[in-house]
């Protein structure tokens, strides 16, 4: 197993009605965050970025990275319950997070 590989897929969705991504490993998580916009940039966003470079950097393991990045989906709303739903590869987001 990849040392950057999470344990279990963090699902995460722009909103209701939007496509379900599979972010599965620490250069995943990384590409979204890097996506996400500027603006809405806030602590949160920096301790699950901090946390995947520190992965991937080899300071910290990929599940304590992932841990982060389920809190930043969790507070931004993007987190989605692990039920059935249309699997997407977690690469290609066009970023347009939910208003509010």
């Amino acid at each position: 197993m990849d040392r950057l590989q999470f344990f279990s897929p963090v699902r995460v969705s722009l909103g209701k009605g939007q496509p379900v991504h599979d972010i599965e490993n620490v250069t995943e998580a990384l590409a979204f965050l890097h996506q996400w916009p500027v603006v809405r940039r806030g602590p949160v966003y920096h301790c699950a970025l901090n946390c995947c470079m520190a992965a991937l950097a080899d300071q910290m393991n990929a599940e304590e990275a992932r841990k982060s990045f389920i809190g930043f989906a969790r507070i931004t709303r993007l987190l989605v319950d692990q039920g059935p739903s249309p699997r997407m590869p977690g690469r290609h987001w066009p970023l347009r997070p939910p208003a509010g």
